[in-house]
């Protein structure tokens, strides 16, 4: 197995199996700081203990008026509640979201 160095944020969508029988998209900190499951998440998402990340329900982003908005919140915000919970220098790693089809300057 590769040692994964540093700290990173995990996410990704999960079809479902027997352990865990919803769709869903997931989000998780790894290695997990102190407090990463405290931090405020999109609405329609919760942390779920026996999997140790952040779910969001494929059926809320199915229903929802604006499903492409809700799950970048769910990305935005599981990304903040990893920053924060983890003291990640945000300014030396984020930059401003770019426009399609437009390269953004570094």
């Amino acid at each position: 197995m590769k040692k994964i160095a540093g700290r990173q944020l995990v996410v990704g969508e999960h079809p479902g199996n027997d352990a865990f029988p919803q769709a869903a998209f997931y989000s998780y900190a790894y290695p997990e700081p102190a407090g990463f499951r405290d931090q405020p998440v999109t609405a329609d998402a919760h942390f779920e203990a026996m999997l140790g990340e952040f779910i969001l329900p494929y059926d809320a982003v199915r229903g929802a008026t604006e499903p492409d908005a809700l799950l970048l919140d769910f990305l935005s915000t599981t990304y903040a509640a990893a920053a924060e919970a983890g003291g990640w220098d945000r300014a030396a790693l984020e930059c401003p979201i770019g426009v399609p089809g437009q390269v953004r300057r570094v």
